[in-house]
């Protein structure tokens, strides 16, 4: 099993300010690095920088290349961590232009940094259902995977149900 995961930022991979003052957050190294160097996996796996953006910021045209690199690379399954502002946006783009390929996209509501963070729940979900999916495009957040025609969010909350 071969798993391609592949950054484009969100809160997920925020990371606090090199920088004294401020309290801008700013993209570092992929979070799933430090996640999967606790995991130890037993699988094989690469990991890619599509962006690294705010999902407000994400462009149709980063989408597009997003779906290229999915399109383009072999691997099992792809785990794509993103933003949740508009990560159903991403995933309904990526149902029309993706095919035959297991996609699942996760992110975290407070950044893997943070101790009480969600992120690494929310991988481990993503890359359990990866073993077992059939190919289609999917969003793994609060202990729950659907796919991305099922999925809804709670605008009060923000949770994904």
């Amino acid at each position: 099993m071969k798993i391609l995961f592949i950054q484009t930022g969100g809160t997920i991979d925020k990371d606090y300010p090199k920088t004294k003052g401020g309290w801008a957050f700013e993209f570092g190294e992929p979070a799933t690095e430090r996640i999967l160097s606790k995991l130890d996996p037993s699988f094989e796996y690469e990991i890619h920088t599509a962006s690294q953006k705010d999902s407000l910021e994400i462009t149709e045209a980063d989408r597009q290349s997003l779906a290229d690199l999915i399109n383009k690379e072999v691997a099992d399954a792809y785990v794509v961590t993103h933003g949740t502002d508009t990560m159903m946006d991403t995933a309904a783009f990526l149902s029309s232009r993706v095919d035959r390929k297991v996609v699942i996209l996760t992110g975290a509501m407070r950044p893997e940094r943070f101790s009480n963070s969600d992120a690494p729940i929310n991988l481990g979900v993503a890359i359990g259902a990866a073993n077992l999916l059939d190919p289609g495009i999917y969003i793994a957040m609060h202990g729950i995977l659907k796919s991305a025609s099922e999925i809804q969010r709670n605008a009060d909350n923000g949770k994904f149900y």
